[in-house]
């Protein structure tokens, strides 16, 4: 790794950027430096453009981004320093992994490029050796074909759009701990998700996008209790939810109780962590079988709508 200029790693000063009359990124600021950072947003919400200025593919309409001190537009040499990922399908489909990899090693002239591209396609779960071509390749390891180019060089910065969508648990798991352990080492790590277990999962630390705008940023932990203040609703499954719907008001867990019949409740309740303790003794004293237990706030487009009709 060379060694980074004092001060943040990433700093991004009040960054916009528009398409003709269409606001992506609206005047945007933080600073990042060494580990895993998560770059949270719906569909929509501007991350793939932010990442886009901080790779240097696209320059900002107003504003600055700084990576390692330098102006990635403008910079050559940072470029052999930063990875990217792509949201797309950026793979040249005629290729097999070994010459996809190997050629983003030779674009940056790094030492011992073979060495670096079995390296590279080995830590993502790839055979180096495997002659199909990537347009043979499942989505989930095109992903890691690409995570593989991005990491050859041993990048010091590296952007990661959407890199599990279409990885199974196992292939996660192994990309998770891989960026963790990038991240470990000094190096500075944005991975873009939309799906709150992942995020959960990548580290403590995010960015929450939405509508162009930076709506939260800072500790995980603090971002889930932006929504303490409103109810949390679950889905329960049972044989008896007539019954568990009445010990639920009676025990104070619930501020509304939804009945599906024959067997599902809908339960909003202002105390999630006693609701859920409470839930599975109250359920045997009531003489009810749980079949599930679902929360239906915890995924990310909830506690985006929260942040947004909070602005």
């Amino acid at each position: 790794m060379s060694e980074a200029p004092a001060g943040p790693m990433i700093e991004v000063t009040r960054v916009s950027k528009r398409f003709g009359d269409l606001v992506a990124v609206s005047d945007v600021s933080f600073q990042l430096g060494p580990g895993v950072t998560a770059l949270l947003g719906p569909n929509g919400a501007g991350k793939s453009t932010m990442l886009r200025m901080l790779s240097g593919l696209a320059a900002p309409s107003d504003g600055t981004v700084q990576v390692l001190g330098a102006d990635p537009r403008d910079d050559i040499e940072l470029r052999r320093r930063v990875g990217m990922v792509p949201q797309q399908e950026a793979l040249f489909e005629h290729m097999r992994v070994h010459e996809f990899v190997r050629l983003a090693a030779d674009l940056t002239g790094i030492d011992d490029a073979g060495g670096a591209t079995e390296r590279a396609i080995g830590t993502v779960g790839l055979d180096a050796g495997d002659k199909r071509r990537l347009n043979t390749y499942s989505k989930g390891m095109r992903q890691r074909a690409k995570v593989a180019a991005a990491i050859v060089t041993t990048p010091d910065v590296l952007f990661l759009d959407e890199p599990l969508t279409g990885l199974d648990p196992n292939q996660r798991n192994l990309m998770i701990d891989l960026f963790h352990r990038i991240g470990a080492s000094g190096r500075c790590v944005i991975v873009s998700s939309h799906v709150l277990e992942e995020v959960q999962r990548l580290g403590t630390h995010v960015l929450v996008m939405g509508k162009g705008r930076l709506l939260a940023e800072g500790d995980f932990r603090r971002i889930r209790e932006l929504m303490d203040d409103r109810p949390s609703r679950f889905r329960i499954v049972t044989d008896s939810p007539r019954a568990l719907a009445a010990g639920l008001v009676a025990e104070g867990l619930a501020v509304a109780v939804e009945i599906h019949e024959p067997a599902g409740l809908t339960v909003a309740t202002t105390s999630a962590g006693r609701f859920a303790s409470a839930l599975a003794p109250l359920a045997r004293d009531r003489q009810a079988t749980l079949h599930e237990l679902r929360p239906l706030d915890a995924d990310l487009e909830s506690v985006f709508r929260y942040l947004v009709e909070g602005t």
